[in-house]
């Protein structure tokens, strides 16, 4: 196999692999924004950043990327909390506030 062929793969596949991550952000923004508005707090900066990316099996035993993205919410507007939204491949494992002590959670209504 010639060096040209060899090198055109890795860059096809980091190509797929940017465009994945790519869409893989856009699914943690919308879950991040989807758990602010229920807290009824503001996403600050409209954006989530990755935080640790490693591989982890799912329920059927395939090796998936596990992505953690870090968001930023407040809960007063001139404050900064942290927030999480855990991925395997195309799954929301969760998505969290870090909600500070003095702060009441709202009832979840039924």
């Amino acid at each position: 196999m010639s060096w040209e062929l060899v090198l055109a793969a890795v860059l096809v596949a980091l190509g797929w692999f940017w465009w994945e991550g790519l869409n893989k952000r856009e699914l943690a923004i919308r879950a991040a924004r989807s758990v602010c508005q229920r807290a009824g707090v503001q996403l600050l900066d409209e954006t989530v950043a990755l935080k640790h990316l490693g591989l982890e099996r799912d329920d059927n035993q395939q090796v998936r990327f596990r992505r953690e993205f870090f968001f930023e919410y407040s809960d007063t507007g001139n404050n900064r909390l942290p927030g999480y939204v855990y991925l395997r491949g195309n799954r929301i494992l969760s998505a969290n506030l870090i909600l500070p002590a003095t702060m009441e959670v709202p009832d979840e209504p039924a």
